[in-house]
């Protein structure tokens, strides 16, 4: 077939059955779904031109921030957020069916990281002496543990991966929190909004900016460019900009269209002040199927 009959060409953190893989193919049903092993791999892929979008974990309800995804968005791609995805996450312990009945004489557990901290006091209260493995993904840890027969290793992972590489299901619901909710970001070289009736009508925009310089007071004069104004922020945090300690850069997301003359008001005193300013463009949130 070809490429053509595929539709875009969407990158993903993969293999099929990640969290990732869920939120791509919960948007993106009948488009061509690509997974790639790490997020550089999926946003170089955009960059480059290899796919026409990237699906990628930005945050977590129970974890904070992806660093690897925002220090990379700063320092290294020049690409806009075309849509925000949400999806429920849910965690569970998966098995290789030849250990279904004797689970619990675990060696081994292996995650992504993130899923190992959003896990961690079933663990330690369950498994403390268990050595745990970070992997790319928490569908890769899957794909393991279905590989390995010959000694008994877990992965935490969902439904969708258990079904996938066909484990056993030892234990469900195992992340410590049950609000347990994880952002993807989706990538493109075109500063487009995904068209399709979205969850929140209400438009938001990421800014990645540093302070000016030598200047008393400058978080509070940019936090007042917003407050006069009558934007509402969503999230403001800061990140090392890798120039030095106390070097930082920050992420920002205004609940507002950069299209806006308030918002332009803004970035033009932004400018003024001597903030360095990168947009990711405007955006709105969707929502996977729980």
């Amino acid at each position: 077939m070809s490429e053509q009959n595929w539709g875009k060409r969407i990158a993903y953190l993969g293999p099929e059955a990640s969290f990732t893989y869920l939120a791509t193919k919960g948007l993106f049903p009948n488009e061509w779904h690509i997974p790639y092993t790490s997020i550089p791999e999926c946003i170089e892929a955009v960059n480059e031109g290899k796919v026409d979008l990237a699906v990628v974990p930005v945050e977590n309800a129970l974890e904070g921030s992806v660093p690897l995804t925002v220090d990379y968005l700063y320092h290294e791609a020049s690409l806009y957020v075309t849509a925000e995805v949400m999806s429920k996450i849910q965690q569970h312990l998966l098995v290789n069916k030849k250990y279904a009945d004797d689970w619990e004489a675990l060696e081994e557990i292996y995650s992504h990281p993130h899923a190992l901290a959003q896990c961690h006091k079933y663990l330690y209260y369950n498994h403390a002496r268990v050595d745990q493995t970070p992997s790319s993904s928490t569908a890769a840890a899957a794909a393991l543990v279905s590989q390995t027969e010959d000694h008994c290793i877990a992965a935490i992972a969902n439904e969708s991966a258990a079904e996938k590489y066909g484990l056993h299901i030892a234990q469900k619901n195992i992340h410590d929190f049950h609000f347990n909710h994880t952002r993807f970001f989706v990538l493109s070289k075109e500063n487009t909004r995904h068209a399709i009736v979205p969850l929140q009508a209400q438009p938001k925009t990421t800014f990645m900016l540093t302070l000016p310089t030598d200047i008393s007071g400058a978080l509070h004069q940019v936090l007042s460019v917003f407050a006069w104004r009558k934007l509402n922020l969503s999230k403001i945090e800061s990140r090392p900009l890798k120039t030095g300690l106390g070097n930082y850069f920050f992420i920002i997301d205004i609940l507002a269209d950069e299209e806006e003359p308030m918002m332009k008001g803004a970035v033009e005193e932004l400018q003024a002040l001597g903030c360095k300013l990168k947009s990711l463009g405007t955006y709105f949130t969707y929502a996977t199927p729980e």
